[in-house]
């Protein structure tokens, strides 16, 4: 069953951030928020909720170079 969720304190360049990125690939902001969580969530490696943030952060970085980042081969 679906459950709503509420972000209290964006803080204001996150959300600019994260608008922008909806933008780019035509989806709601929630839609857009909705797509990063479960990307995080189906990682085999578990994800801190500061390296979400620090990837919406570096969204305007190719995704290569974000899941590079986030998952380096050597490991």
């Amino acid at each position: 069953m679906p459950v709503n969720l509420s972000i209290k304190n964006a803080p204001d360049d996150v959300v600019r951030r994260l608008k922008r990125r909806a933008k780019k690939n035509r989806r709601p902001l929630h839609e857009e928020v909705l797509a990063i969580l479960a990307k995080a969530v189906r990682s085999r490696d578990i994800l801190t909720p500061g390296q979400v943030l620090a990837e919406v952060r570096r969204q305007g970085e190719p995704r290569q170079v974000i899941n590079e980042r986030l998952h380096p081969r050597g490991r």
